[in-house]
């Protein structure tokens, strides 16, 4: 059973509990305000085995803060001017992190998207945790025109050539249309070399269980026309 099936086999309320627990609530290291449920050392789901994983989800990017995210949370959590009064969309949302740090940051209204259904349990579990609200979409938005956001947000989703350059066309697109369209990235191996604009760096602290280095040095871009 791939982790869509297992996910789409269960009630969101039976999603959620997987999370909870097998996660633990913990700060996000660039954004100690915010806590996220985490696999951590001490918690079931660090431990899993693949076989394990592949029961229920064998890739969970809800269940860490990625570089990216973080890098483009802190940023819009101390740029407030950035989202506040608008409508956002976080794609490819993973643990609702950039979603919930828009919404903290004064955002009208804040979508987050992720085709994962544990993913979108993840998100209504983090949400809850910072007392913020944030809608849920469980569709691939690729190519949805997104009418009424003003705000895109994106991390860490450059790490595929097949989804980099799709969603960079989609972006574009976006950002013709009028959406500012903010994305977080440690340089992953798909990153564009061209049409973005740096507004930000930060050095992120991460875990060596999921990335090369302890601390990653990631960029806020936002995508250009």
């Amino acid at each position: 059973m791939s982790a869509g099936e297992a996910g789409a086999a269960r009630t969101a309320a039976e999603r959620e509990e997987f999370v909870r627990t097998r996660t633990a609530p913990e700060p996000v290291p660039l954004c100690p305000e915010l806590r996220l449920h985490t696999a951590t050392a001490l918690t079931p789901l660090w431990h899993a085995t693949a076989d394990e994983l592949a029961r229920w989800d064998a890739s969970p990017f809800w269940a860490f803060p990625w570089a990216g995210g973080q890098a483009l949370a802190r940023h819009l959590l101390d740029h407030p001017e950035l989202v506040r009064g608008r409508a956002a969309f976080d794609f490819a949302s993973g643990s609702g992190l950039v979603a919930i740090a828009a919404a903290r940051a004064g955002a009208a209204r804040v979508v987050a998207c992720d085709h994962d259904p544990f993913a979108a349990a993840a998100i209504r579990l983090n949400a809850a945790l910072a007392g913020v609200a944030v809608a849920v979409r469980e569709v691939d938005a690729l190519d949805d025109p997104l009418d009424g956001f003003e705000l895109v947000l994106a991390g860490d989703v450059f790490y595929e050539r097949a989804l980099a350059e799709r969603s960079l066309r989609w972006f574009r697109a976006l950002a013709r249309r009028g959406a500012r369209v903010l994305c977080g990235d440690p340089g992953r191996n798909y990153s564009p070399p061209r049409g973005l604009r740096a507004l930000a760096e930060y050095d992120v602290p991460t875990t060596l269980e999921i990335e090369e280095r302890a601390v990653l040095r990631t960029r806020v871009l936002e995508v250009l026309p």
